[in-house]
């Protein structure tokens, strides 16, 4: 398989899905010859719901991905993943049903967010990474592909930031997300990557909103695919910043017109992915400044619902969120970081739920003058 390929297929058994899929890519002939090197595998476990909720990785991926090494004699495997702030990998590998896959094929679960870190120079940003970085021989991506709240879409490029700590997420977003992400794929290299587009959220990177496609894709370029996904999902690839300051990096190539594209098998007769963007719709109610994934993420499905209730045409204040809202005051915010203004909701992150509820009561007090 060539790094300007990009390979479809479509079913709904996703496990012999993944095994034709590699089959087809020809993987083994990208593998390392040393059958004891230490292969990585890197699913999408950012929080605690079903794959069906479209926000993870599917586990049949997985699976498939796993019985197609193992078939080749590589046993030296290991899940590798830590979920956004706000969650625990230990929970979400549970309800993500991770834990039962991990004991079935006795392969690690490596959980990033309890693993020690290094510092890295990566194409000159010094960045701090999780130590199992450096014990990957071969790095193989399997990401979802979905919208995102703060950067309008996430797949292979974005994917690699659960292998960071805790604190280095945060300090991603206070450097505004893009460029570290670029530079952080610098300093990770990815090998193979495995696309679940079965059912991802277009809109919200924790799920909620899943849109079934039944398709999983093949690919070696991480910047081309995200380039493919900006196309699939009607962006263009420069309202998605870290793409293009990837491939100035040197990680991979945007160039469309000179990729291969081909479908495995027979193509559903689907319409395309809708156009409609929620993000877009609801961001005028916010006031965003450096905030972290999780916080933001509840924030904007507790938004969509206010709005379907005919409440959020009710609010005229700006919502403040973020990091850079710390030691300030203000009227109305949301998160740990507002703590100083006026109306605020406190947590780290509060709960979808949580916000839901809090702008909720604000809107009636306000409508009721208060």
């Amino acid at each position: 398989m060539d790094k300007n390929e990009i390979l479809k297929l479509y079913g709904t058994d996703y496990r012999e899905m993944t095994l034709e899929l590699l089959k087809r890519a020809d993987l083994r002939q990208l593998l390392p010859a040393d059958k004891n090197s230490r292969i990585g595998i890197k699913p999408n476990l950012v929080s605690a719901s079903e794959a069906s909720y479209g926000a993870t990785t599917h586990p049949e991926i997985i699976s498939g991905i796993i019985e197609y090494l193992q078939q080749y004699g590589y046993r030296n495997l290991v899940l590798a993943e830590g979920s956004w702030v706000g969650e625990k990998t230990s929970e979400v590998m549970h309800v993500c049903g991770y834990d039962q896959l991990s004991e079935h094929y006795g392969v690690e679960f490596l959980d990033a967010q309890r693993d020690a870190s290094f510092e890295k120079d990566c194409a000159g940003m010094k960045l701090s990474l999780c130590s199992c970085v450096k014990q990957f021989d071969f790095l193989i991506n399997v990401p979802v592909l979905k919208g995102h709240c703060q950067t309008r879409i996430t797949c292979a490029l974005k994917n690699m930031k659960g292998l960071i700590p805790n604190k280095e997420k945060r300090r991603f977003h206070a450097m505004g997300l893009h460029k570290p992400i670029a530079h952080l794929n610098a300093g990770i290299r990815q090998d193979f990557i495995v696309v679940d587009h079965i059912c991802g959220d277009l809109d919200f990177e924790d799920g909620g909103n899943p849109v079934v496609r039944n398709c999983i894709m093949a690919a070696r370029d991480p910047v081309l695919v995200d380039a493919f996904v900006c196309r699939l999902l009607h962006y263009s690839v420069d309202e998605v910043p870290y793409i293009r300051l990837a491939e100035q990096l040197g990680v991979g190539s945007a160039d469309l017109t000179q990729a291969k594209i081909t479908t495995c098998g027979a193509q559903p007769d689907l319409d395309e992915l809708p156009r409609e963007h929620k993000i877009v719709a609801l961001e005028d109610a916010v006031c965003e400044v450096e905030s972290c994934s999780a916080c933001y993420g509840y924030l904007i499905p507790a938004l969509e619902m206010l709005r379907q209730e005919g409440l959020l045409e009710k609010l005229d204040d700006k919502i403040c969120i973020g990091q850079g809202y710390q030691g300030k005051k203000g009227k109305l915010g949301v998160g740990r970081c507002t703590a100083g203004f006026t109306h605020h909701l406190n947590g780290c992150p509060p709960t979808e739920g949580q916000m839901y509820e809090f702008l909720k009561e604000y809107i009636k007090s306000i409508s009721c003058g208060v």
